[in-house]
């Protein structure tokens, strides 16, 4: 194992702790290997990082190797935010579909078996649960990663995720705060700004996070909102009134705090990552989070840099600095310690089983009972209404029901469509009239994704329910429009086990 290289001075070393990089590929390049040995204590992980989890368990052996008590970080949500499946859909439903069950021990049971897999490949940090309450139901960014629009709901199950991925020896991440839920705005496109009184934020906002840090969360992730009531002038990341102030003071939380990615345009297009970085560890922030996007030695040579030059002209204490660096050791060393399960203590399905609990199954008036749907013995069309992805869920993952019918109903054919130029009712006309063409005579399973935000999508929709009133609709997102088709089947989210628990439904193929 290297040592911190000689002539590493403290401030360099705290400097180069707090930061949080990712990399590029699926072995350590020799940079992240050698600022390792020079005080690098944390190292985030995505999708592009991960082929398989005997590869991921060989990577996180690799960076031990340099550095025994790494902190090695990963943004596994499960549900649509998935790196540890990216490539096949996640086994885990995402929190939408655990609120919509309401079982705090079966959200504790998935979040434990989550946080099993994930230290049997090494990692230790886990960015989640996702604490927002969901309460814009526009929200680009939230939907179905949150728990719900209810506050009470949002914070029973924070607590319980915490308690169940912590239980696995992974510590949790709670985010994004102060609460992300009331925004209709991306902040990894610009700097959403909420409106409503600090009264409203204690009572709705904040419930989750009191929750989660009443159940020992190890980490809270900081949120890139503008919260005008509480600091007019500065993001969350970078408030000293929101971080210190409100989370350490008022709510007496003392772990780590963790921005989120740097890079996100609502702290790289308004301050840049370098003088965001500073103001976030100034503000009272412990780690700086960033590698999404940027992935390279430069990127945290620039930031290590910053940091030391921001203590040297008196922008940052030292001792803020110090003590961030110290947070940061410190739930390495938990990480340490905390023992991981060897056994599966609740069954390698209980993913499926949570996904098959959260199915909401109705139809639209008049079409028909539910209860007295004759599953269908034939292969279906499957016409997927596609919109654009956030960047937080990619475009990497598969979702939908098609490859599940694929394998209970040989011969289904499949047909992605989406908006194309011009009027959204023109253009979802066009999708639909689209969809149409290619069913031909099969049955058409239609398959959309938070349809209330895309008019586009209820166009085309409307235009395939006209012409086939026996359209069977599978809704992946947050359910808010009116029930349609002949079945209306509503998943609460797009991972792959809520495509097989929906797909089961069509087939008749339940319970398996």
């Amino acid at each position: 194992m290297t040592t911190l290289a000689s002539g590493t001075d403290t401030l360099t070393r705290d400097a180069l702790t707090v930061l949080q990089p990712g990399f590029t590929g699926t072995t350590a390049p020799d940079w992240l290997l050698r600022r390792l040995g020079e005080g690098l204590a944390s190292v985030g992980l995505f999708g592009r990082n991960i082929a398989s989890p005997g590869q991921l368990a060989a990577l996180t052996a690799q960076l031990r190797a340099e550095r025994g008590d790494v902190l090695v970080a990963i943004d596994e949500e499960g549900g649509d935010v998935t790196r540890l499946e990216v490539r096949g859909g996640s086994s885990f439903p995402g929190n939408h579909a655990l609120g919509a069950v309401d079982d705090v021990e079966l959200t504790q049971q998935v979040a434990h078996e989550l946080g099993r897999r994930l230290a049997a490949c090494g990692v230790n940090l886990n960015w989640a649960p996702s604490a927002d309450v969901n309460s814009d139901p526009r929200n680009p960014v939230i939907g179905v990663r949150s728990f719900g629009a209810d506050t009470a709901l949002a914070a029973r199950h924070t607590a319980a995720y915490v308690t169940g991925l912590q239980s696995a020896g992974v510590a949790a991440c709670t985010k994004h705060f102060p609460g992300h839920g009331d925004t209709a705005v991306d902040s990894h496109h610009a700097l959403p700004r909420i409106d409503v009184s600090a009264e409203v934020l204690a009572e709705r906002e904040l419930a989750p996070f009191r929750a989660a840090i009443d159940a020992g969360t190890r980490a809270v992730m900081s949120a890139h909102i503008l919260v005008p009531a509480l600091d007019p002038e500065r993001p969350a990341t970078l408030s000293r009134r929101i971080l210190t102030g409100l989370l350490r003071d008022e709510l007496g939380y003392d772990g780590l705090i963790v921005t989120d990615g740097m890079e996100m345009r609502a702290i790289a297009g308004t301050y840049g990552i370098e003088r965001g970085s500073v103001l976030a560890i100034a503000a009272g922030a412990d780690a700086i989070c960033v590698g999404g996007g940027l992935a390279d030695d430069a990127t945290v040579l620039r930031l290590r840099d910053a940091l030391v030059s921001a203590v040297r002209t008196g922008e940052l204490p030292e001792e803020r600095l110090a003590e961030a660096a110290d947070r940061v050791r410190a739930l390495a060393r938990w990480a340490g310690t905390a023992g991981h399960p060897a056994e599966d203590a609740h069954g390698t399905e209980i993913g499926l089983h949570a996904a098959r609990r959260a199915l909401t199954v109705t139809a639209a008036p008049g079409l028909g009972d539910p209860a007295t749907f004759k599953p269908l013995t034939e292969p279906p069309y499957v016409a997927a209404l596609t919109p654009v992805a956030n960047i937080a869920v990619g475009d990497e993952t598969p979702w939908g029901v098609a490859a599940e019918l694929i394998h209970l109903l040989p011969g289904t054919v499949t047909g992605s469509f989406s908006a194309g130029d011009g009027p959204e009712s023109e253009a979802g006309e066009n999708a639909g009239r689209a969809a149409l063409q290619a069913a031909g005579p099969r049955r058409i399973v239609a398959v959309v994704r938070d349809e209330h935000r895309h008019p586009w999508m209820a166009s085309a929709l409307g235009t395939l329910l006209a012409a086939r009133p026996d359209t069977l609709v599978v809704e992946m997102g947050v359910p808010q429009a009116a029930p349609r088709g002949a079945l209306h089947i509503a998943t609460h989210g797009a991972a792959r086990v809520c495509g097989r628990a929906a797909a089961e439904v069509i087939a008749g193929i339940t319970g398996v």
